[in-house]
């Protein structure tokens, strides 16, 4: 029996999740049922409905412990960061920082850094540019890293943003712990970046992130932590999701839709994250003795939570149905680690896409999918408008034909 080719949307996802993760990813695709205890790496959770009761469930299930977030990200970030607390302190400085990722302040904040770019980007592609989306989403990520850490947006280029990138990719799912070499390496490259954010949390310009962090009442530790947390697992999710939704919308055909009927703008969004995951997986420790799914699990387990397999287990890439709608955006989390930089991410991703969509249906002229990163991504992504408003006949006055206006 033969089986039926994938559409072209799927099969580019499967080359970028396989270039990113030649070993993880198959195997974890090929995981039977939905739990199962695997050797060396833990217990694996594909089903949504589980994976959601993990999150809400910090009882028994932590980012604190063996395996956890804790294990990569305190050693490089310090203990006061989101990415690895619990509890109460967990609930505090989350508080603190809820002004900072309100909708309207993030909004305003992603419009005055990135309108001007947005726009320009539009006329590239109407004038018949071709247009690399991912040095381009790089470019933006690389402003809004300028406006976190206080620094002059030339100073922020592809080189750093390159070392920024790089301490990620030196994670993988089978090894918990950086080696001390890389260990040495990422706390370099976030201490050049922390100093500029200290000296603009200590001035307190409320014009920066830092500052407004220090008004808000964060510590200083408080403060270079969420930096630096914020530099690490933000700006490299955009750069790898708002591509790979390029790409579904233009090979899955939605795109000339989507440009003409705005109202399908989030529900494509949504759907984008459901089937691209950008953090395909997610971590966590027992606490205590329980159970997933029927599977016991006891202290010191690690889980892995699949959520790359969980969202697109409800199908393909479908802006008009919208299946993402019934997962409560699980690909931000849930619970009380729900992604707080979520209206953020989401401020950017709007203005991106609707730059792009503003200059008409695109083709792909060419892409490649990046090799030995964290999250999944296009190395490059090169698109044009497919019909660029500057190569469009102008209209003729009311009357006249083609033969006459010669």
């Amino acid at each position: 029996m033969t089986t039926a080719p994938l559409p072209k949307a799927a099969r580019w996802e499967e080359r970028v999740m396989r270039a990113a993760h030649p070993l993880a990813y198959p195997a974890l695709k090929a995981a039977r049922g939905p739990v199962l205890r695997v050797p060396g790496l833990g217990v694996l959770v594909k089903d949504a409905a589980l994976l959601r009761s993990t999150l809400m469930d910090t009882e028994h299930f932590t980012k604190n412990g063996p395996g956890a977030p804790s294990d990569l990200w305190t050693p490089v970030l310090g203990p006061s960061v989101l990415l690895n607390m619990e509890g109460a302190d967990h609930l505090a400085l989350r508080r603190k920082l809820g002004a900072l990722f309100a909708p309207a302040y993030v909004d305003a904040l992603a419009s005055a850094q990135l309108a001007g770019a947005a726009s320009a980007l539009t006329e590239r592609l109407n004038h018949g540019d071709s247009v690399d989306v991912v040095a381009e989403v790089r470019r933006y990520a690389s402003i809004m890293i300028s406006q976190l850490v206080g620094l002059d947006t030339s100073v922020v280029d592809d080189d750093l943003f390159a070392r920024v990138s790089s301490i990620t990719g030196f994670v993988r799912l089978s090894r918990p712990r950086l080696t001390p070499p890389q260990l040495a390496q990422a706390k370099s490259i976030l201490a050049e970046l922390t100093e500029h954010a200290q000296l603009a949390y200590r001035a307190g310009d409320e014009n920066t992130v830092p500052g407004r962090m220090r008004s808000l009442g964060l510590t200083e530790q408080e403060a270079m932590g969420a930096v630096g947390a914020f530099v690490l697992t933000g700006t490299e999710t955009l750069v790898s999701y708002i591509p790979r939704l390029v790409a579904l919308l233009v090979d899955s055909g939605w795109f000339p839709s989507i440009a003409a009927d705005r109202a399908l703008v989030e529900p494509a969004i949504a759907e984008g994250l459901r089937v691209t995951t950008p953090s395909p997986v997610m971590l966590r420790s027992v606490v205590s003795e329980s159970a997933i799914g029927g599977v016991t699990v006891r202290a010191g387990d690690r889980v892995i939570l699949a959520t790359f397999a969980a969202n697109r287990a409800l199908g393909p890439f479908d802006p008009s149905a919208n299946v993402a709608a019934t997962l409560k955006q699980l690909w931000f989390g849930a619970g009380t680690h729900f992604c707080l930089g979520a209206p953020l991410a989401m401020a950017q991703i709007r203005l991106t896409i609707d730059a792009l969509l503003d200059a008409g249906p695109l083709t792909i002229e060419s892409r490649s999918a990046a090799r030995g990163v964290l999250i999944p991504s296009y190395r490059s992504l090169v698109v044009r408008a497919a019909q660029p408003a500057a190569a469009q006949p102008a209209a003729q006055p009311a009357g006249t034909t083609e033969t006459q206006a010669i």
